[in-house]
């Protein structure tokens, strides 16, 4: 025996013959026990995410392929989209799927190559979002010019919302700051941010949105990598400045945002005006107010010396147009007078017109035309109602004399038929002296043909029943 032949015989005792469920979970434990875990670089193919969350994909290169099964549970820190040509770095576990005989292995973590697994899925979802319109400038709301409320959508115990404050007392003191404190960092913090954004916007108390955070990694700073908070910040009425992190960090926040600073600081400084610049403008136009006003005083008085000059001695002018108004005056009222009482009588004319031609009359005379022939109608209903109902009297009583005429004929055809059919009933023949034979059977014995010696029948009298035997059988000739 060869050294392999030997080591074969070891391996497997060739004195054995294995089921094929056995044999495969030879193969399962001898593949677990002497294979480690490793590290696998490949392209996938043939991904499938069916219904039970799991992921299946083919690992390849130019040379050869291997089946790989990564679990719903194993998927938790994988934050970019796998696709199929994709170029991967996984690490995994060799095993042997024993239901199908199928070699494969259990991902446990995989990364795309040249890039890092947290800017993937940024990138992939950059792009996702984009293609979506989400970063449209048509879509992006303008800052408000008169601010009087700022929501600030951030920690409380973080430094963002302390250098917001002190920003905002120095520069623009006369703003009321609303904080909708949440976690800005870790498991679910991306839906707690959302639904602050939402409880902040739905409040309609504020003029403007800051979301904040101070600087962290990438990792850090994740939360504001979220489709979920880029759908809410994308669906806020209210205008939204994005502040994460430093001036070299960049979110998908960002992106969707109305606006973004480089720090909290910059957009508190953002959303509010200088309030020295605002009293240095408020200078400006009081200055402009006073040159104007003095410019327009002196306007009008150059024109009242013009019109001065223009009427000499207005006062007595005035005097000869109130007296021509006196005048106009009173005729106006004599005319008003006099056209008064001449449309006052031709009025009083008119009216006694209209009363001699009043329709009154003709309409007393129409109501009572309409009131008589109301009456006759009513009267002739009546009659038509008696009419008919001494009609319908006479038709009952013509049906019941009908109906009773019928009757008696049916009751008399009834009795001939009774008659008859005494006449024909077995009974009545009985009665005459005759009698019926039967068989057992109780079938009317009708020919000598159906009985023989020794035959048990029945013969019914008028008054019973007699039970015989036959003894003997006499037949009558024909002729």
């Amino acid at each position: 025996m060869s050294q392999l032949d030997f080591d074969t015989h070891n391996a497997f005792n060739l004195d054995e013959i294995y089921s094929v469920s056995g044999f495969l979970s030879l193969c399962h434990s001898t593949i677990e026990n002497n294979i480690p875990t490793c590290w696998l670089k490949g392209e996938i193919s043939n991904l499938s995410r069916p219904a039970s969350g799991h992921w299946y994909f083919s690992l390849k290169d130019e040379r050869g392929q291997v089946r790989c099964a990564l679990f719903r549970l194993n998927q938790r820190n994988i934050k970019f989209n796998p696709e199929n040509g994709m170029e991967i770095l996984l690490h995994a576990a060799p095993t042997l799927y024993e239901a199908r005989g199928d070699f494969q292995l259990i991902v446990r973590h995989l990364e795309p190559v040249g890039v890092g697994n947290l800017q993937a899925a940024f990138e992939q979802l950059k792009t996702k979002l984009r293609d979506k319109g989400l970063f449209d400038a048509k879509h992006k709301k303008p800052l408000p010019t008169k601010v009087d409320t700022i929501g600030v959508i951030s920690s409380s115990n973080g430094a963002v919302i302390r250098d917001i404050i002190k920003v905002l007392n120095k520069r623009y003191p006369f703003a009321e700051i609303l904080l909708f404190d949440c976690v800005v960092q870790g498991e679910g913090s991306a839906e707690k941010l959302a639904q602050a954004l939402y409880a902040a916007d739905k409040s309609e108390r504020c003029d403007v949105l800051i979301l904040a955070r101070g600087g962290g990694s990438l990792e850090d700073l994740w939360a504001f990598n979220e489709e979920v908070l880029a759908k809410a910040i994308f669906a806020t009425t209210t205008p939204i400045i994005s502040a994460i992190g430093h001036e070299t960090d960049t979110t998908i926040a960002d992106f969707v945002a109305d606006k973004r600073a480089p720090t909290p600081s910059a957009a508190a400084m953002m959303a509010t005006p200088d309030r020295l610049e605002l009293l240095t403008k408020l200078s400006r136009l009081h200055t402009n107010l006073l040159q104007q006003t003095q410019q327009s005083l002196a306007n009008y008085q150059y024109q009242l010396e013009q019109l001065n000059l223009r009427i000499p001695k207005p006062n007595q002018q005035l005097n000869v147009f109130s007296q021509r108004l006196d005048g106009l005056h009173s005729n106006l009222n004599y005319y008003a007078k006099t056209t008064l009482n001449l449309n006052q009588s031709k009025l009083n004319t008119l009216f006694e017109q209209l009363k001699q031609h009043s329709p009154s009359a003709d309409i007393t005379h129409k109501k009572a035309l309409n009131q008589l022939a109301k009456t006759q109608l009513r009267n002739s209903i009546k009659r038509t109602i008696t009419e008919q109902n001494l009609h319908l009297s006479k038709l009952m009583q013509n049906l019941e004399k009908s109906m009773c005429s019928s009757l008696e004929q049916q009751q008399n055809k009834l009795s001939i038929y009774i008659t008859g059919l005494n006449h024909l009933s077995p009974l009545n023949t009985l009665s005459r002296g005759y009698s019926i034979s039967m068989l057992k059977n109780n079938r009317v014995l009708s020919t000598t043909i159906e009985v023989k010696i020794g035959t048990l029948m029945t013969t019914q009298l008028r008054d019973g029943k007699i039970y015989s035997k036959v003894k003997k059988i006499e037949n009558i000739k024909k002729n």
